[in-house]
């Protein structure tokens, strides 16, 4: 649940208390390829645009891409933040290294972005190769399943697998949610975050 932001060029070429961890120091040298992907209506252009105000927080170079694929009639959809010195937004075969599904059915369309060394988080119940958060019953316990997309941010972030942490993660949110989702929203990211490995997959 979103709002719009300022200052964040898009290419459409193409509770409880939580242990977090530092955001890592930015430098010039970094350099990360992001896709996220799931089906129109999940969020996924939120949380291309929350990643990419992150970067700009840190004085990182970003490149996002729009939404690609049937978004309107609820397909395959995916967004790309690449973070550092890149050209373009398209992620090469292979080459992404994280990516966010919050679909499963998606994954079959575009797991071939996944680079070797790269990690992956799912939103499902359970997953014998990926790290796994069932992010949609636990938005629905937060209040609603929309925010599905917040919870496995929140997840990503617990196994500090992005270039930026929850302390940054929480307020560049809040900042960018309408003020009557915001408690929602941060809810579900905490959710996600503090989520118990015990519970789920790895």
């Amino acid at each position: 649940m979103s709002k719009g932001t300022k200052g964040i060029k898009m290419k459409s070429d193409i509770g409880p208390e939580i242990l977090d961890s530092e955001p890592r120091t930015p430098n010039s040298e970094l350099k990360m390829q992001i896709a996220i992907t799931g089906r129109g209506g999940q969020g996924v252009l939120f949380l291309t645009r929350i990643l990419s105000e992150c970067a700009l927080d840190l004085g990182l170079g970003v490149i996002a891409s729009e939404t690609h694929g049937m978004a309107v009639r609820g397909g395959s959809v995916i967004s790309t933040v690449k973070v550092g010195d890149f050209r373009g937004p398209l992620i090469q075969s292979g080459q992404a290294d994280v990516m966010l599904v919050l679909d499963e059915g998606s994954m079959e369309t575009f797991s071939h972005l996944l680079s070797s060394a790269g990690a992956l988080y799912l939103n499902a119940a359970r997953s014998d190769s990926y790290l796994s958060i069932d992010a949609t019953a636990l938005a629905a316990e937060a209040g609603s399943p929309l925010v599905a997309n917040l919870v496995l941010l929140g997840f990503c972030l617990r196994h500090n697998g992005l270039f930026c942490g929850y302390s940054l993660v929480e307020p560049v949110t809040q900042k960018m949610s309408p003020d009557r989702f915001a408690e929602i929203n941060l809810k579900a990211l905490e959710l996600g975050f503090a989520f118990c490995d015990s519970r789920g997959s790895v």
